[in-house]
């Protein structure tokens, strides 16, 4: 793609947490390579703190879906006189987006159909596929990212209450979906098998996680309990101090990749062809390889469809305490 003429890039990608973190190579690569361009990225409001302090971004606009927010929205966005849209969503609210504009874009493949075969068929179109910031760069022809990690930019006037130098281990065990979190009690014989080792558990999370970081910290002595109401940056201060993550697939996850903290994650109802990996971060994925019913959602579910959960379940405590002092010795 030659990027002569275009002086003003529109991206679009609304959510959600992880998504959003996966953009960021993007962002970098592109600025760096065409310091002149201008980078807008339209958001939803309560993802924008990922990208609120991003250098290589002019303008962060918040998509505001409601009548009549809309309609200001799009004239806004016409006024901008974009040159190229990419659009790393690709879904009736990104091609509205895009309608309105009416220039030249550029779009993610979202592989709709290939997800759907590997999750009712097992048939698996997606091995060996990038990861998603790769694939994502994909979406414009020719272009190559920078070979660097993820960004997150934090403001310096957040601080932690953690202390240096302490062995501090996170734990994550949030997520939105049932079929995509490690067992509650298996994080507790995890904390506890660790504190022996003299390491100290920090639970962290956001709103939606803040009822099983409690329950797990009180079970496990001495740890303390960080989650909070969605505040990215005091999270990602937390986790800057803690030795490794353990934790789901989820948006904490990239949070601690794009922070180079190492990360033992879980993946049980999704898999790695998915493309939502650590990226250019130390870490080992817990998973049952060959289970007939993976994956059973590119998403995650709300239970088990086969009721006995044995992606998860079978992730002991043991192998997973086993395969952390592993990343925790290559550190």
């Amino acid at each position: 793609m030659d990027f002569t003429g275009i002086s003003k890039i529109l991206i679009i990608r609304l959510s959600s947490l992880g998504d959003i973190l996966l953009t960021t190579p993007l962002i970098r690569s592109i600025k760096i390579k065409y310091p002149n361009v201008s980078i807008d990225f339209i958001i939803k409001k309560q993802y924008k703190e990922l990208l609120l302090h991003n250098p290589y971004l002019s303008n962060i606009i918040e998509y505001t879906p409601e009548s009549p927010h809309k309609k200001d929205l799009f004239y806004k966005l016409q006024n901008n006189n974009y040159d190229l849209i990419i659009d790393l969503q690709n879904n009736f609210r990104s091609s509205e987006i895009r309608r309105k504009l009416s220039v030249m874009t550029f779009k993610f493949n979202k592989r709709t159909l290939d997800k759907f075969l590997l999750v009712k068929f097992k048939i698996d179109l997606l091995k060996n596929i990038p990861q998603l910031p790769e694939r994502y760069s994909q979406s414009i022809p020719g272009f190559c990212l920078d070979g660097k990690g993820l960004d997150l930019f934090i403001p310096p006037t957040y601080v932690s209450q953690l202390i240096d130098n302490e062995k501090y281990i996170g734990f994550a065990p949030g997520s939105r979906h049932f079929t995509k979190m490690w067992p509650q009690d298996y994080y507790i014989d995890l904390g506890n098998t660790l504190i022996k080792d003299g390491y100290k558990i920090v639970l962290l999370g956001g709103k939606e996680d803040l009822q099983t970081c409690y329950h797990i910290s009180t079970k496990i002595p001495g740890s303390l309990n960080l989650s909070n109401d969605d505040k990215v940056y005091n999270t990602a201060e937390d986790m800057k101090h803690c030795r490794a993550l353990v934790c789901n697939d989820s948006g904490l996850m990239h949070i601690a990749c794009a922070l180079q903290i190492p990360v033992l994650a879980f993946y049980g109802s999704t898999v790695k062809g998915f493309g939502f990996t650590p990226y250019k971060n130390e870490n080992i994925i817990l998973e049952i390889q060959g289970l007939y019913c993976r994956p059973c959602s590119h998403i995650g579910r709300d239970n088990c469809p086969e009721k006995h959960f044995r992606c998860m379940k079978e992730l002991t405590p043991q192998s997973a305490y086993d395969k952390l002092k592993l990343l925790l010795n290559t550190k």
